[in-house]
């Protein structure tokens, strides 16, 4: 069995919305998932995992939220060499370049995304791709 970390924060409810789906697909194929927002996750925890799933909606002009989420995906972002993760998150403008930029950091760092990264606009109106996602997490 897959150990599977999902990773997010969220300011409005809907990249939670996301993680909970993320969380639901990966169970769906056997992971054993814990749920953790950026402020409970550090990369110390990194090693725990098979494979980890990061959660950020965009912020401003189009990039991490800066507070709590970019730091702690920072400190991360050194130990992502040859680790399966997934990346999702919402948005209310642009065109998700936030996303396009996060995921050249982790192919960058030698993440090996395990799928398409999901965004939405605003709150997930269909959990299904999040579940996708969750799915192709936890094989």
């Amino acid at each position: 069995m897959s150990k599977a970390a999902v990773v997010y924060w969220s300011g409005t409810g809907n990249t939670a919305a996301m993680a909970e789906y993320v969380a639901e697909g990966a169970r769906e194929v056997g992971a054993e998932v814990s749920l953790w927002t950026s402020a409970e996750f550090t990369a110390d925890m990194l090693p725990d995992y098979d494979a980890v799933a990061f959660g950020c909606p965009s912020m401003g002009a189009e990039q991490l939220e800066e507070t709590e989420f970019e730091p702690m995906f920072s400190a991360c972002e050194s130990e992502l060499k040859g680790r399966k993760i997934a990346l999702f998150g919402s948005y209310g403008w642009g065109d998700g370049q936030w996303m396009r930029d996060w995921e050249n950091a982790c192919m960058t760092a030698g993440a090996s995304l395990v799928s398409d990264s999901v965004i939405c606009n605003g709150a997930p109106d269909d959990p299904q791709p999040c579940r996708d996602l969750g799915r192709a997490l936890g094989r």
